[in-house]
């Protein structure tokens, strides 16, 4: 049962310092019984409390790192079953399989083309995260080798797939890597558990449904708990269900077997099947989804789902309001005024580079929110855009007295013209009447 804020205040040492940033303690420990505070905040917090309050208010699905440094993926530690409730922290750590059959040149060039598997989507980096090498050749030497060739020359966290003899012969010489194990099964779990503390290294507890599952976590977690879930289903629908109910015993029932990150990987050969099949597990609770798929173009709708379930839905995409160049920029080139909604933005930019027209780009701090939202709420109106203006500077890099703004907000066109002494152009509605727009004011400005 989740503590109350008594509870909690039970604990901690009552002397209002306000260190924690609460006018009280009991402040404080509401605040942490709501999940908006956490014991870290408060710097005169006991062992002992540490202890009791830590385990008590940990959540649901537990913490766990994967590689070190730049490639560290971070996974679980998520406490609600829908992102509205409040949001989802981790988004699913996608991994490429690798097979220990490839060697030399033709390994090189598959790490090489895993290693390219970053693109950009409005302004964002996106990119796979881990690369998972299996030991399809069964020979534990071939797999230690093929890890070592993966492990110097990939950008990614690793997850090696093996039975007990190739992780034993693979693990500890990448251990600094900190890769994920896989994976610790009825039949091998002491072994593969003690390899996994031995080298500092998380490890995948591989059961055969729920209950089986269950019990086989239970068993390992009292011997170490950097533990990753997999079910070992080998129908979709049955991993579905299964990690559906395991969010839900871990989020509502507190069931401590299942509060750990989750494993799935999708089954089906051709991969345009296979990324739809990654995408259920990315919207249903997955924290690594393993694919054999490799092309950036059967890739990249899996990332843009993945990074829209993991958008907090209070928080906007935003890019940072300021200046934007584009192009081949000059004295005569126009100035367009938007907001610093993401997609608005990004919209805009892509239409004045397809004019072929140099310009300039004012996103305007909307809170992130788009032409007509921002404009309805107060915030794309003829105050903030004219104060934008002045102080970025941009009207003296040009030569002219003009700004162009959104055609949907014409009707702010007067009152802007009078506070700022500008010229305000409407624009087109869309962004992809930009082009046309551009071509007629500005011909001689073509590139």
């Amino acid at each position: 049962m989740a503590l109350t804020g008594l509870d909690i205040f039970k604990q901690l040492p009552k002397t209002n310092c306000k260190d924690c940033g609460s006018p009280t303690c009991l402040a404080f420990a509401m605040a942490m019984a709501n999940g908006k505070a956490s014991l870290d905040m408060c710097p005169h917090a006991t062992e002992a409390a540490k202890e009791t309050l830590g385990a008590a208010t940990a959540p649901p699905v537990k913490t766990v790192k994967v590689g070190v440094g730049e490639q560290e993926v971070v996974l679980g530690d998520e406490t609600v079953l829908f992102r509205h409730d409040k949001t989802f922290y981790h988004p699913t750590a996608l991994a490429i399989q690798i097979s220990d059959k490839l060697s030399g040149a033709e390994l090189d060039a598959k790490i090489a083309k895993v290693n390219d598997l970053v693109m950009d989507r409005v302004g964002q980096r996106i990119a796979i995260d881990m690369i998972a090498i299996t030991n399809c050749s069964g020979d534990a030497a071939t797999f230690k080798a093929a890890v070592e060739a993966v492990a110097a020359k990939a950008n990614f966290a690793l997850l090696l797939v093996a039975d007990v003899a190739g992780l034993e012969a693979a693990v500890p010489a990448v251990a600094a890597k900190k890769p994920l194990i896989h994976a610790a099964t009825a039949e091998n779990w002491e072994k593969v558990v003690a390899l996994a503390k031995a080298n500092n290294c998380p490890v995948v507890v591989k059961g055969n449904g729920l209950d089986d599952t269950a019990a086989l976590v239970e068993k390992v977690a009292k011997e170490y708990k950097e533990i990753v879930i997999d079910f070992g289903n080998t129908a979709p629908a049955k991993t579905l269900g299964d990690m559906v109910n395991a969010r839900r015993l871990a989020i509502k029932k507190k069931f401590r077997p299942f509060g750990y990150p989750m494993l799935a990987c999708a089954l089906a050969a051709d991969p345009k099947e296979e990324v739809v099949e990654a995408v259920t597990y990315v919207a249903k609770y997955a924290s690594i989804v393993c694919l054999k798929a490799d092309e950036k173009q059967h890739l990249l709708p899996l990332m843009a789902w993945r990074m829209n379930i993991y958008t907090d839905p209070q928080k906007p995409m935003a890019v940072e309001a300021k200046v934007y160049e584009i192009g081949d920029v000059g004295p005569d080139c126009p100035v367009y005024v938007c907001t610093n909604f993401a997609l608005t933005y990004f919209a805009v930019e892509g239409e004045v580079v397809g004019s072929k027209i140099p310009g300039y780009i004012v996103a305007v701090d909307t809170d992130g929110a788009s032409v007509l939202t921002a404009w309805a709420a107060g915030k794309f109106v003829a105050e903030p855009i004219h104060e934008t203006i002045k102080a970025c500077g941009i009207m003296d890099k040009v030569n002219h007295n003009n700004i162009v703004i959104p055609g949907y907000v014409a009707i702010i066109t007067g009152k802007l013209k009078e506070i700022s002494g500008l010229d305000v152009i409407v624009g087109p509605q869309e962004a992809v009447g930009i082009p046309a727009f551009a071509k007629a004011r500005y011909p001689q400005l073509m590139k």
